[in-house]
């Protein structure tokens, strides 16, 4: 149950990184709520997430997930470059978290 809580955790953290990018400097007050809301789900859930396992392996996870979710949207939303490269080493965030959870905990 934990490895789902932090998968849900990582996906919120997506939601609030590009939720900063449609903040304007958290000027804008919805997508600033947004942010806010999803950063607040984001950290509780990885908080119950360590209860279970160990939190360098959980943190990890929680900034790959969101790194690889952000740098994905960020392509398609923002128009930022989708380089072969930066897909290839996006790939290899991929690799770490999978082999993290194959070896990193409960």
């Amino acid at each position: 149950m934990s490895w789902y809580l932090l998968v849900l955790a990582g996906l919120f953290e997506i939601g609030w990184a590009i939720g900063l990018g449609y903040s304007d400097g958290l000027s804008r007050p919805l997508p600033t709520l947004a942010t806010v809301v999803s950063l607040v789900i984001s950290m509780g859930l990885l908080a119950l997430a360590v209860r279970d396992l160990p939190v360098g392996t959980a943190y990890a996870v929680w900034t790959g997930i969101g790194a690889v979710g952000t740098a994905s949207l960020g392509i398609v939303l923002f128009d930022e470059p989708a380089s072969a490269t930066r897909v290839a080493f996006l790939s290899v965030i991929v690799v770490g978290i999978v082999g993290l959870h194959l070896t990193g905990g409960h």
